[in-house]
């Protein structure tokens, strides 16, 4: 492809604690430097041996400004929030929500059949303009996500477009693409990405050669790549999946902060004083809060 993108860096995931004891494969943590902006955050779970014991997920907390975007590939999770919403998150099923002004929510995730728990979750910013708006939620189940199969390759598309196909998650301000992406050995695969947008690559299975240059990578890894307009992935002897996903970024000035991510140290200020005063949740009678 024409101007493919060349890998920036690669890394290995670091294991992070988080929630009610949950243990998580981090590849991307909130950093006030933003440097994959839009994206903030990016978690890889796998609670795959019993004698962890009982898995008491994420109860109750608050988010405020960002979007999170749960995508399961064993076991499930049960979710429920402030504002009455609940459901169950199974194999191949996706969440997107959009925290928005404010938002209270739990997960908990429950081991499938074989006694696992495998998925991932990401983070993406929302610009200053749409910090304040109502929360929302896509959820989008398994056998609503177009799956492309052509050469060797088995994608599904939860965001963006290929060959005519397009995600069913949609109106997100980072304009996203998110595809789970499987190669067959001895296989290529090319995928045109907007120039200027963010993109990265989590390998997680198997191994291959990504990008312009053909670099080795194997799981499990995060490939951050420079700007071009293409991805291109190839297999020799062995399988390759990974999700690629790539955003438009904002460039906007962040102040992470937990659960939070805003544009200035004084909303997060105000975040921590709504969650004091009972006013975090958003409401559509309190004038901050937006449409």
């Amino acid at each position: 492809m024409k101007n493919s993108r060349t890998i920036k860096n690669i890394i290995e995931p670091q294991m992070v604690i988080e929630g009610a004891g949950v243990l998580l494969r981090r590849s991307i943590a909130p950093q006030a430097s933003n440097f994959h902006d839009p994206f903030l955050l990016f978690d890889h779970f796998a609670f795959n041996n019993p004698a962890e014991g009982p898995i008491s997920g994420f109860p109750m907390h608050p988010h405020r400004g960002i979007e999170t975007v749960t995508y399961m590939l064993e076991g499930s999770v049960n979710h429920r929030d402030s504002l009455s919403n609940s459901g169950l998150i199974g194999p191949g099923d996706v969440q997107w929500m959009t925290a928005g002004g404010g938002i209270m929510h739990e997960e908990l995730p429950r081991r499938g059949p074989s006694g696992n728990i495998y998925g991932f979750q990401l983070w993406v910013n929302l610009p200053s303009s749409r910090k304040w708006s109502r929360p929302r939620y896509q959820e989008i189940r398994a056998a609503d996500i177009p799956v492309l199969k052509q050469d060797g390759a088995t994608v599904r598309v939860v965001a963006g477009e290929i060959n005519g196909m397009r995600g069913p998650v949609t109106e997100i301000a980072a304009e996203p693409i998110y595809l789970d992406l499987r190669l067959a050995p001895d296989s290529r695969f090319a995928y045109p990405i907007p120039s200027g947008h963010t993109l990265i690559a989590y390998v997680f299975e198997g191994n291959g050669l990504l990008g312009a240059d053909e670099t080795p990578v194997h799981a499990t890894s995060m490939v951050f790549f420079d700007d071009g307009e293409g991805f291109q992935a190839k297999t020799i002897d062995s399988p390759l999946r990974l999700m690629l996903i790539a955003g438009a970024p904002f460039k906007e000035p962040i102040a992470p902060y937990g659960p939070f991510v805003m544009n200035t140290g004084e909303e997060i200020q105000e975040a921590l004083n709504d969650l004091r005063t009972g006013k975090f949740v958003w409401n559509e009678k309190d004038p901050r809060f937006k449409e």
